[in-house]
């Protein structure tokens, strides 16, 4: 591993404050039953919500795991102890609500108007095809 340079540690040290001061972390998190919605309360003063079924590891929590959310570090994360979830703030804010095949899960699930059209299109002409076998 290479040496750091005094000027490097200052430099990263300038950076890791300037962060502390200016990214959104997590103040407060809580469980709101009556909205069905996870609530973080930011430093900068905003508000995030999200509805817990799409975050993975949620997906089937109750009320009370739910309410038993902890806030990570310097509010980078929030951790559910009994259900063994860690979610990434930033990622949440971003979005990202699990890994890359869960994300691509709830797309997979998403329904629209063209989508249901197909849908009912395809079964008007009996459904999808059935795979035939190579022998």
């Amino acid at each position: 591993m290479a040496d750091l340079t005094e000027a490097q540690i200052d430099a990263a040290m300038a950076r890791g404050k300037l962060a502390l001061e200016t990214e959104p972390r997590a103040a407060a998190a809580r469980y709101d039953p009556a909205l069905d919605r996870m609530v973080v309360d930011l430093t900068n003063g905003c508000t995030f919500a999200f509805p817990p079924r799409i975050a993975q590891g949620l997906e089937r929590a109750t009320a009370q795991q739910l309410a038993d959310v902890e806030i990570l570090g310097l509010g980078y994360g929030l951790h559910w102890e009994a259900l063994d979830v860690d979610l990434s703030l930033p990622g949440l804010l971003t979005g990202l609500f699990g890994t890359k095949s869960h994300m691509a899960r709830l797309a997979g699930q998403t329904t629209s108007p063209a989508k249901a059209a197909a849908a009912r299109a395809n079964g008007a002409k009996g459904g999808r095809p059935r795979k035939m076998a190579h022998a």
